[in-house]
């Protein structure tokens, strides 16, 4: 998977290999494996292109990472330890990330109460704002979709023997 998202665009069997290669000996057949079994199991889409096939990431580098966060989380008998007991083990760096990430997804606990509103329930949380850019006055971008290769931890997001 990492030399598909590195890429970023939809690559062959052939330039996978070529790349691979310049690191070790690797069969044609091999990548053609490795990639159509990540085609079945839903990690890659393909078109046919001639006689081969272009693939391409069905998702990024940092949904991958979050999605294997969230099951893990979500696996855990006591969420909140397990939260604490991560955090402990995070850098400086990612703790810095982390506190960024929250600012940019937080919602309002609570609206103001509308004038029409004599209802007793609490106000529902507002929508959060849309996505900013970075800026130089904001060099943060808040667009929870973009990815910081430098917040990444690539302990957590290995791509299963770097496929």
């Amino acid at each position: 998977m990492s030399r598909v998202w590195k890429w970023n665009r939809p690559v062959t069997v052939r330039e996978v290999l070529e790349d691979l290669q310049k690191e070790r000996s690797i069969a044609y057949t091999t990548v053609m494996t490795v990639l159509d079994n990540l085609h079945q199991k839903g990690w890659v889409r393909r078109e046919a292109e001639g006689r081969a096939y272009r693939y391409e990431a069905v998702s990024t580098r940092a949904a991958y990472a979050a999605a294997l966060m969230n099951d893990a989380w979500s696996q855990s008998d006591n969420p909140a330890a397990a939260l604490v007991a991560f955090f402990g083990m995070m850098s400086e760096e990612q703790r810095r990330a982390l506190r960024d990430a929250v600012r940019i997804v937080q919602v309002p606990e609570t609206l103001e109460p509308t004038e029409a509103s004599d209802s007793t329930e609490p106000a529902q949380p507002a929508e959060p704002a849309e996505p900013r850019e970075a800026t130089a006055e904001n060099p943060t971008s808040e667009n929870p979709a973009s990815e910081n290769p430098a917040s990444e931890n690539p302990a957590s997001a290995q791509d299963h023997g770097g496929r």
